[in-house]
């Protein structure tokens, strides 16, 4: 039966340019109505765009099928290199959908039916006889071209000559033709043997906005980095849309356009000593900062404050988080440990969102001043995370190579080649690039496989990166990056001498790099956002409700606010429970039975697994049941009220356990709950996002 499906699918034909072609001249006429001016340029954006997006998936795209889908699918991404989302956006999409549901209800249609359909008698209406059809007709090339369905009635029943469009710089003819007989489902054709044809809304994940309940919501987000070599800030407008639809359930706001509307100063982390943070001149740069940008803290709605690198680990790290954040809890704050710093590096420079589009697997890596933050992305997910000690400000040098900081890494580097160097040194040039291209060897040899030499074990900070899945492409993100595509970095030629405006030793770890990239020939790739990858995204939330079916022990006293979200990826039957979180808590860098953490279960849980999946988060919590810690679970789906019963039956938890339901949550997600909306057990979850330089669902 497979075998007839697939064989149908491959022989069915579709006009597929014809449709592209009436796509873009449906968009040329939208906007001589609206933008006349800009017209012929817009639809010429867009067209080529349109083009480069369609060519990425020729080779995967074997049938005329797949060909129209992928032509609906890249049609939302085309248009925002014209538009910015919102509801011109939404209208212009709205149009698209209709326009492309002519022709898969046709397509569904013919590629299921078998007979010949009976003329229905009766009158006809102006443009409804299905004995005759209209075709542009171009007498260059001699094709045929589907009219639109509202050009069409227009022709039909205006009175009035009508201006055609061209192709080859020719106006066309109508033509008028008889069309093929559409075919009708034999008696005993079986539901089982029609091809399912999706909808346009669905391939575009787009509703009817002029239907849907569809609300925006524009907020100013502050994202605020302090690292190891450099401190930024950025601010930005978010537009978040959220509609009623059968895309949200969850009725959540989800970020459509993000626009930077800052991009502040870059400054060297300033510190008191080698200890110590210098919170008071961090406090005084952001002030100016906000003055310079024209903005108050009064009129920022959101934001995030990470403190990142060598710099997280500052004894005085968790105090400037503290400081930096707003006290109203506006803010998401973290002092990122080295496996979730990679995370949020991955995030940031676009490399997961990538992963997701060209369905493939990336190797990010987040060079910056005191350590190196690799993450593996496999189709838009972070499957592993890893960091080693190798940045540009592990050594400090001035121009003259006169030394001003050495920090343990370097110390260690310095050994293995029996150097001695002390702070005010001299250090000869040729000693920088014998230090640096050991760091750059390091870094190399983790990002081929486990750590194996010595300097490599002594330098990794954590464990070695999970290489089950190969890996397609790598790029790198972080202020090290920034040479690292710049390959002249801050060597001035004219001069014949090099320029280190960092003082560190940042741009020969650059040219290291690059040349065993280009020794191993390995595939690179350069990431959309590089200096300010970890924090090119700010906190933004949104308000959800839980399913009304949770389990909640009365004891556990309400609100629990910043309560980090851990995706665990589970299969019950194949894979150990314990073994999943373990991974997932590392990401986060979070320790089980000392941290307060939600785990959620994207998946849908067979009723008949909830016993099984009970007794496996007793083993994976070890920690957290003996200490009589909270136990917070969350289901995408339904079933929280008879998970929390199954865990109270089937395991020694009795208290302290908060099961939650029927929310959408993604990692990188922080939450709020509230106390109960009565009189049922529904919950308000405020939901606070890292909001990075990709929509989380696309518009």
């Amino acid at each position: 039966m497979e075998k007839n499906k697939n064989k149908k699918i491959v022989d069915f034909k579709i006009k597929v340019d014809t449709t592209k072609w009436a796509i873009i001249e449906t968009l040329k006429m939208i906007f001589m109505k609206n933008s006349p001016k800009e017209a012929e340029s817009l639809v010429e954006t867009f067209s080529k765009k349109y083009e480069i997006l369609l060519l990425a998936h020729e080779q995967e795209d074997k049938t005329d099928l797949s060909r129209y889908y992928r032509l609906i699918m890249e049609f939302k991404p085309a248009l925002a290199s014209i538009m910015k989302p919102g509801k011109e956006f939404d209208d212009v999409c709205d149009i698209a959908v209709n326009q492309f549901n002519v022709v898969l209800n046709r397509i569904r249609r013919q590629i299921n039916d078998k007979k010949g359909r009976v003329q229905k008698k009766g009158p006809l209406l102006p443009g409804s006889s299905k004995t005759i059809d209209l075709k542009y007709f171009c007498t260059i090339c001699e094709q045929e071209f589907d009219i639109p369905s509202d050009i069409k009635t227009q022709l039909l029943n205006s009175s009035q000559k009508m201006t055609l469009p061209k192709h080859h710089e020719k106006e066309m003819e109508i033509r008028i033709k008889k069309p093929k007989n559409e075919e009708s489902t034999t008696k005993n054709e079986s539901d089982n043997d029609k091809i399912e044809i999706y909808s346009a809304e669905l391939l575009m994940g787009h509703m009817d906005s002029t239907e849907s309940n569809v609300e925006y919501l524009k907020v100013l987000s502050v994202g605020i980095d302090v690292g190891s070599s450099t401190s930024h800030l950025v601010f930005s407008r978010l537009t978040l849309r959220r509609e009623t639809s059968f895309f949200n359930m969850s009725n959540r706001f989800f970020l459509v356009n993000r626009e930077l509307i800052y991009k502040g100063n870059i400054i060297l982390t300033p510190l008191i000593d080698r200890n110590t943070i210098d919170i008071e001149a961090i406090i005084k740069f952001c002030e100016e900062e906000y003055k310079k940008a024209g903005i108050t803290p009064e009129m920022v709605d959101t934001g995030a404050v990470i403190v990142t690198g060598e710099t997280a680990k500052k004894q005085n790290a968790a105090e400037i988080v503290r400081r930096l954040s707003s006290e109203t809890g506006k803010f998401v704050s973290a002092s990122a440990g080295p496996n979730f710093e990679s995370l949020l590096g991955a995030m940031g420079s676009g490399t997961v969102d990538l992963s997701r589009k060209k369905q493939n697997t990336i190797l990010n890596i987040d060079v910056g001043g005191g350590t190196s933050n690799l993450a593996i992305s496999s189709k838009g997910i972070v499957q592993s995370t890893s960091c080693i000690n190798v940045g540009g400000r592990l050594l400090g040098i001035d121009e003259n190579f006169k030394i001003w900081r050495i920090d343990g890494p370097s110390e260690i580097i310095m050994k293995d080649l029996n150097m001695n160097y002390k702070i005010s040194d001299i250090i000869p040039e040729e000693d920088v690039r014998a230090i640096t291209h050991e760091y750059a060897k390091a870094l190399l040899e983790v990002m081929r496989g486990p750590a194996t030499s010595k300097t490599a074990k002594t330098l990794m900070m954590t464990e070695d990166l999970d290489f089950s899945i190969p890996i397609d492409e790598i790029s790198f993100s972080g202020g090290v990056a920034e040479m690292i595509y710049d390959k002249d970095g801050g060597i001035d030629r004219d001069k014949g001498k090099t320029s280190n405006p960092y003082n560190d030793i940042g741009m020969y770890l650059a040219e290291e790099i690059n040349n065993l990239v280009n020794e191993f020939n390995l595939a690179l790739m350069e990431p959309e956002n590089k200096i300010r990858a970890t924090v090119i995204g700010a906190g933004a939330f949104s308000l959800s409700i839980s399913g009304s079916t949770c389990y909640y022990d009365e004891s556990i006293k309400l609100p629990i606010e910043n309560i980090p979200v851990v995706p665990v990826n589970v299969n019950l039957r194949k894979e150990n429970l314990k073994d999943k979180v373990e991974l997932a808590l590392n990401n986060f860098d979070l320790k089980e039975g000392e941290d307060l953490v939600a785990l959620y279960f994207k998946n849908l849980i067979n009723h008949r697994d909830l016993p099984i999946l009970a007794k496996e988060i007793e083993k994976a919590l070890p920690n957290s049941v003996a200490n009589k810690r909270l136990i917070l679970i969350i289901l995408r789906f339904d079933g929280g009220k008879m998970l929390g019963i199954t865990i109270k039956r089937e395991t020694s938890i009795k208290n302290n356990l908060f099961c939650l339901d029927e929310l959408e949550l993604e990692a990188g997600d922080w939450i709020d709950i509230g106390t109960p909306l009565h009189p049922s057990q529904a919950f308000p979850i405020t939901i606070k996002s890292l909001v990075f330089n990709k929509d989380k669902k696309d518009s």
